[in-house]
């Protein structure tokens, strides 16, 4: 592992698009519980890039744009469209997560279940469509380095 990066942090950071990123950063931190870490706003009320944390994991955002990354990562289609992935955030509450996530409205596409590898887990889509799974299983808790 590179020293640059420092022990507790994430590796692995979800890169998205949303229409009205302004809407979504607040919505984020209200449904699903992120901290702003870093909002660089953009033109006409856009943004540029943000940082959202939740725990030792982070996810970074910015608004649709045509750019070199844009024609790449763009918003879907509508609310309901396929995916071809989602985030997976550890919760320790899966229950009360996902209540306070559906009082926010968020989507619930998968109520609350024990999992037959472990955890418990609930899958819903945020105010623009992505899909996000919150569960108690901690893939990290058997890994020994």
């Amino acid at each position: 592992m590179s020293s640059a990066i420092s022990a507790g942090q994430a590796t692995v950071i979800s890169c998205l698009r949303y229409r009205n990123a302004v809407q979504a950063i607040k919505w984020l931190c209200e449904a699903f519980g992120f901290e702003e870490h870093l909002v660089v706003p953009g033109d006409n009320d856009t943004i540029a890039h943000a940082q959202l944390r939740f725990g030792s994991g982070m996810i970074m955002l910015g608004s649709a744009r045509d750019d070199d990354f844009g024609r790449f990562v763009k918003p879907m289609d509508g609310t309901d469209a396929p995916t071809t992935q989602s985030c997976y955030v550890i919760v320790p509450d899966v229950d009360g997560h996902c209540e306070k996530a559906r009082a926010a409205g968020a989507r619930i596409v998968s109520e609350p279940e024990d999992q037959d590898y472990g955890g418990r887990l609930y899958s819903c889509r945020d105010v623009e469509g992505h899909v996000w799974s919150f569960g108690s299983y901690d893939p990290w808790a058997d890994v020994t380095e």
